[in-house]
């Protein structure tokens, strides 16, 4: 057999378990954050969502039950899910029941993880969200069994791959000078969401290798994703391209499942012949793709096409918008990211103290799970995991002080105050062990990696200037009645 025939039967084998992992991490951030952020009680409580919007424009389990054992029960179901088409699933079952055994428990996890997507908001307002639900819907239609994968549904992940990738090449390309000029890399290791343990070295990385990867991005974004519709084995090399890029990033930075995802829909570039050679397990003697499932799989393309008509002319257009749903379950979006680079990095440092009239001594500081505070402290390491109250602390920091869309902020401060035990959960460290301080406030810093002789010198990783008062000293009773809270000049 050469080794570009296109048959699909370990492809499908090596997607089906990457996405159960994602997957899995995505039910495991639900059941550990989702009640604490946007639950009964959330800094976004669930009411509001159940009040403010139709299920027909968010449709979610947690329209009709708007509590947290509702919450609860969906995200653990969707860990046991993962973890059974990870491990065990309907795969292996006996003709004629793999085949909707494995539809239904890939569609039982897509519902699940759509309602959280749309009764989260904010908090799940990320692209890698819609990706996960458009790449899990088509996953119902890849098959099972000994069966041949639809050929169709194939190249439908690599549509979403294309997008993924392109959308992300043009945003680029149209936005920020320094994405033209080559001079973006110089910025990003420092100023990314959530610096991983290599972003510091990366940073320091020569100017010319800055230029170079900056250059590499534009062809690896702008270039390499026409290959994903080539013959093989050129339609691989793409997505050996990709991966490698991908790898990249996620070596670099702590992107939630983003990088990992679209590894896990590169697997699709490959076919059985290429990947044979590198997989433990041999693919058995395969029977066709049955009818019903071929005819079915015609239809998704369709309803595909027809619905890639949007997010294509918003692709295309010089006012594009990325990372966008045009239909509220997610099926077919537009994607991109990092249009525009940050120079500097903003911190948000909370603090808090028992003391009455204290001076600087007297306040204490919290500490985040992924943002830094202490700048002795190495960046960690998180993704795929998302820490979702840390990457909205980073958009709230860009801001000199709270906007409407951090109006979950001053709740997350009432939390504090208020000891609450699920908001305590999503932080690293809190400086109260016999309760809750009387007052808190929060600062404005700049921080920036230190160089290579600064790391020498005092073994930090940051250097950080104070540039502001983000919301001034307030009690508990001054959050509440909307006194507190104001930023001071």
């Amino acid at each position: 057999m050469l080794p570009w025939v296109e048959e699909y039967w370990l492809v499908r084998f090596l997607f089906q378990r990457g996405l159960a992992l994602l997957y899995l991490v995505a039910f495991l951030v639900a059941a550990n954050q989702f009640r604490p952020l946007a639950g009964e009680d959330g800094l976004l409580p669930l009411a509001e969502y159940a009040e403010r919007a139709t299920f027909r424009e968010r449709p979610s389990l947690f329209y009709v039950l708007p509590d947290d054992r509702a919450v609860g029960l969906a995200a653990w179901s969707g860990v046991a899910l993962s973890l059974l088409a990870l491990f065990a699933g309907p795969y292996w079952l006996p003709e004629p029941y793999a085949l909707p055994a494995s539809m239904l428990l890939w569609g039982v996890m897509w519902g699940l993880y759509q309602s959280f997507v749309n009764a989260g908001r904010v908090f799940y307002g990320y692209g890698w969200e819609s990706m996960l639900l458009e790449t899990g819907f088509l996953a119902v239609f890849l098959g099972a069994g000994a069966s041949e994968p639809p050929v169709v549904v194939i190249w439908l992940l690599r549509w979403v791959l294309f997008r993924n990738m392109f959308g992300a090449g043009l945003i680029k390309i149209r936005g920020d000078d320094c994405w033209r000029d080559l001079t973006c890399m110089d910025y990003h290791y420092e100023t990314q969401p959530m610096p991983n343990p290599l972003s510091w070295y990366a940073h320091h990385l020569p100017d010319r290798f800055h230029r170079a990867e900056t250059l590499g991005n534009h062809v690896v974004e702008l270039a390499v994703p026409f290959l994903y519709f080539a013959p093989e084995p050129f339609a691989a090399l793409g997505g050996l391209a990709t991966v490698l890029f991908q790898s990249w990033l996620m070596l670099t930075g702590n992107f939630s499942w983003l990088n990992a995802l679209a590894i896990v829909q590169a697997v699709a570039t490959f076919s059985d012949g290429l990947l044979a050679p590198v997989m433990p397990l041999a693919a058995p003697v395969t029977t066709p793709t049955p009818l019903p499932l071929t005819v079915l799989s015609a239809l998704v393309a369709l309803l595909v096409l027809a619905m890639s008509v949007r997010p294509v002319v918003n692709m295309l257009s010089p006012g594009q918008v990325m990372n966008t749903s045009f239909d509220p379950l997610h099926l077919v979006n537009t994607y991109g990211a990092f249009g525009s680079i940050t120079r500097e990095r903003y911190q948000l440092v909370i603090e808090g103290t028992d003391v009455p009239d204290p001076t600087e001594a007297d306040w204490h500081e919290y500490e985040f799970e992924g943002q830094p505070v202490r700048t002795d402290e190495r960046p960690p390491q998180w993704a795929p995991y998302h820490l979702r109250l840390d990457w909205q602390l980073w958009f709230a920091a860009m801001r000199p002080r709270p906007g409407p869309r951090q109006r979950w902020f001053l709740a997350f401060l009432e939390r504090l105050l208020e000891d609450d035990p699920g908001v305590r959960g999503l932080l690293r460290s809190v400086p109260f062990e016999d309760g809750p301080p009387e007052r808190i406030r929060v600062l404005r810093y700049r921080y920036r990696f230190t160089t290579p002789e600064e790391r020498r010198e005092t073994g930090r990783w940051w250097v950080r200037e104070r540039v502001g008062t983000y919301v001034e000293s307030a009690s508990l009773a001054d959050l509440r009645s909307g006194s507190g809270g104001r930023r001071v000049r």
